[in-house]
Order: C-alpha cells, then sequence, then structure tokens
C-alpha cells in the first residue's frame, strides 16, 4: 500500500506544513500522469510496501512541527486497508489528514470521509473527454457522484490539470455546468518533463496568460479560484 513517504511539504496541503504518504495502485491511465511509477503494476511491484506503523512513527516524531498529513498516489482509495489507518492516524497521532482523489469510487470515498480533514479530486476534463482524458478508462458518472458527496463536506478543493489536447476553456464551462457551485477550484499547470504516454512529453504546456484567461471562467462556479504551477 505505502510506497513513499516525503517528511515535510509546505504545498500539498493548503495552508499547513504536512507530511506526504505516497499510495500505490491506480484505476486510471491518464496518458500526462507523471506519477506513472505509483500507477503502472510492474513499477508499483518494484518498490517495497513500508509498514503502516513506521509511518505511525514518522508522523509522531514530527507532531509538532507538521500540521497535518496529505495521502496521495495513484489513487489511495483503491486501498482497502486505508480507512482503518486513517483511524488510526486520528486515534494516535492526532493530526489533520488530507486525501487526494481522482473522483472514480464515490463509495470508498463515504468510507474515509469521517477521519478526513480536507479533500482534493481531480476533474480531469470536460464529461464527455472524460474516457480520453483517463486512458479510455471511465465515464463520468462516479465522477459526478463523488463531486456531490465532496460538497457536502466542510473543506476541500477541486483541480483540474491544464493539458493541451485534454482540456481547454470550454471543456471548464462544460465542468463549470456539471459541478454547479464550488468552495475552491484549482488550475494546475500541465509538466511536460515526465509522462505515462510518451507524446505527452512533447507537448508544451499553455503559457500563463491561457491560464488566467481559463480561470476567470471559473468564477462562475467558485467564488475562490487559484492558479497552482
Amino acid at each position: 500500500m505505502i510506497k513513499s513517504f516525503l517528511g515535510t511539504s509546505l504545498i500539498e496541503y493548503p495552508g499547513k506544513i504536512s507530511s506526504v504518504v505516497f499510495i500505490g495502485g491506480c484505476n486510471l491511465r491518464c496518458p500526462f500522469c507523471y506519477n506513472f511509477d505509483l500507477v503502472i503494476p510492474e513499477l508499483v511491484k518494484k518498490v517495497p510496501d513500508i509498514p503502516e506503523d513506521e509511518i505511525i512513527e514518522k508522523l509522531k516524531e514530527r507532531k509538532g512541527f507538521i500540521d497535518g498529513v496529505s495521502f496521495t498516489g495513484g489513487e489511495p482509495l483503491l486501498s482497502p486497508r486505508l480507512p482503518s489507518f486513517l483511524k488510526r492516524i486520528k486515534e494516535e497521532v492526532e493530526i489533520d489528514i488530507k486525501i487526494d482523489t481522482n473522483g472514480t469510487l464515490p463509495d470508498k470515498l463515504k468510507d474515509i470521509l469521517p477521519f478526513v480533514d480536507y479533500i482534493s479530486m481531480d476533474i480531469k476534463s470536460s464529461p464527455e473527454k472524460y474516457p480520453f482524458a483517463t486512458g479510455n478508462k471511465i465515464g463520468f458518472e462516479n465522477v459526478k457522484e463523488s463531486i456531490k458527496i465532496i460538497k457536502g463536506t466542510q473543506d476541500y478543493e477541486f483541480r483540474t490539470t491544464m493539458v493541451p489536447g485534454i482540456v481547454d476553456k470550454e471543456d471548464l464551462k462544460k465542468i463549470c455546468q456539471n459541478i454547479k457551485s464550488v468552495k475552491k477550484y484549482v488550475l494546475q499547470g500541465f509538466r511536460n518533463t515526465k509522462t505515462l504516454s510518451p507524446e505527452f512529453s512533447g507537448i508544451s504546456p499553455y503559457p500563463k496568460e491561457y491560464l488566467i484567461e481559463a480561470s476567470e471562467l471559473l468564477k462562475d462556479c467558485s467564488t475562490a479560484v487559484k492558479i497552482r504551477e
């Protein structure tokens, strides 16, 4: 389950200093993914699991300096042990927990809600582009259900990585139509140096001006829009 641990991050958990836990395995194959060593099964198997007890001890050692811990991947919700591990962190370490998710597993999302303080969910593109954006893996229905669940929580953000050929300003308009009003939306810059599909490594990211224009469109569905490069 746990493939890597980062002791300190100033950017992973908005407004907090956090540790980061990386979970192996993913149910999508997004061609622009830069963390594909946590996605491709053959690569994931090469990395030994870190015991949960070891992570608990590392978090205890840092308590007082870190404010929370962020779980990312891969797709953390694929791990059947995740709810019980989050419960342990809440009881034994008593720090805030953030989860990153692709939103395709709404039932598993419900299972971790009692232990999570912040949810960050990716919205890959407009509904009609979802199969392409996720490697022909999934449609939008489960994603829409997860959006509804997350909007009922206290602290969250939705985010879209602005990948040319995957998502553009017209797609953002369609996303807004589907999610309606949300607390926070983040546009992320595309990294083209390391991608699951080699052809995306040669694609130039959108210029900053385009991201600014795109962020203006999102103000129809969120009063807090941020660009994260």
